[in-house]
């Protein structure tokens, strides 16, 4: 057996045993997921309950959520993350008929690209709303309940665009940048209470949100298998900040890279082309669906 294959085959085996104990310490939690129609939602319920937690699911497509819930064999409630009183029905609902919640994740989200002098004000706003309000909302909801019981946890997805602001990305880089700051404060707002907060960054994942878009050498794609693994992991670990995949942890040192080499590495990359030049025929099913055409 050659030294190469014996080096592979002990890492999958550390692997496989790694999965194993964090399934184990998320069976019986009882985890709520919003956006847990389709993509990364779906994608965590899913290893969620494989793990033997209880789970439900939350979406503001009525149809959608109905299906994916029947299809997951678990509870799907609408949900507006925008709105506070939504937000409060979830959660009791969920504790009526599943529990009292566990672990938060705050997944709904959405990525509008291209030039920022082109955006409209509405969809300005209902960017903010879901990506940033919304996580702030429901996280003061769930925290609530969970400092009452003296334990919980919340799990915010963000993405490592929070921390590359590139061109064509400007007001979701805004949101998922608050995502990433607002997760750490209240993390050490909340540690003292037995409540604690931790972010997801998610890489480009192949879900809706990247149609049309190219990839390239600074941020590749990955499937939602792969992010849904840091979730779980993060749930079980009580991680504040994770990438995902774990490769991409050099974005947190980003910000700190002088301004000359990050607009070099756009420049180089083409990152900026990406966003400011979608394929629009290809993304136009989720420009609707975002409002954004």
């Amino acid at each position: 057996m050659s030294v190469s294959l014996t080096s592979r085959l002990s890492r999958d085996r550390r692997r496989t045993a790694r999965l194993a104990r964090i399934r184990a310490r998320l069976a019986g939690k009882v985890v709520a997921i919003t956006g847990g129609a389709r993509g990364i939602g779906f994608e965590v319920a899913t290893e969620l309950l494989d793990a033997g937690a209880k789970v439900a699911i939350g979406d503001v497509d009525v149809d959608a959520v109905g299906k994916a819930a029947a299809d997951l064999g678990v509870e799907g409630i609408e949900l507006d993350v925008t709105d506070r009183s939504s937000f409060e029905n979830f959660l009791d609902t969920v504790a009526d008929r599943i529990g009292p919640v566990d672990v938060l994740v705050n997944n709904a989200g959405i990525m509008p690209v291209g030039p920022f002098l082109d955006y409209r004000e509405t969809l300005i706003r209902s960017t903010l709303d879901v990506d940033l309000l919304g996580v702030i909302l429901g996280s003061q909801a769930a925290a609530t309940r969970m400092v009452a019981r003296g334990h919980g946890q919340i799990v915010n997805i963000s993405s490592v665009a929070g921390r590359l602001p590139t061109p064509g990305l400007t007001v979701y880089n805004a949101a998922k940048a608050g995502v990433i700051e607002f997760s750490e404060a209240l993390d050490s707002e909340l540690a003292g209470h037995g409540v604690r907060v931790g972010v997801v960054m998610p890489t480009f994942t192949q879900t809706g949100l990247i149609d049309g878009l190219a990839t390239n050498s600074m941020v590749t794609s990955v499937n939602t298998a792969v992010v849904a693994e840091q979730v779980l992991a993060s749930i079980a670990g009580v991680r504040v900040r994770a990438a995902a995949p774990r490769s991409m942890g050099w974005v947190n040192a980003y910000p700190i890279l002088p301004r000359s080499l990050k607009r070099a590495l756009l420049r180089t990359t083409r990152s900026g082309e990406i966003f400011m030049n979608p394929d629009a025929e290809s993304r136009s099913a989720y420009s609707r669906r975002i409002g954004q055409s």
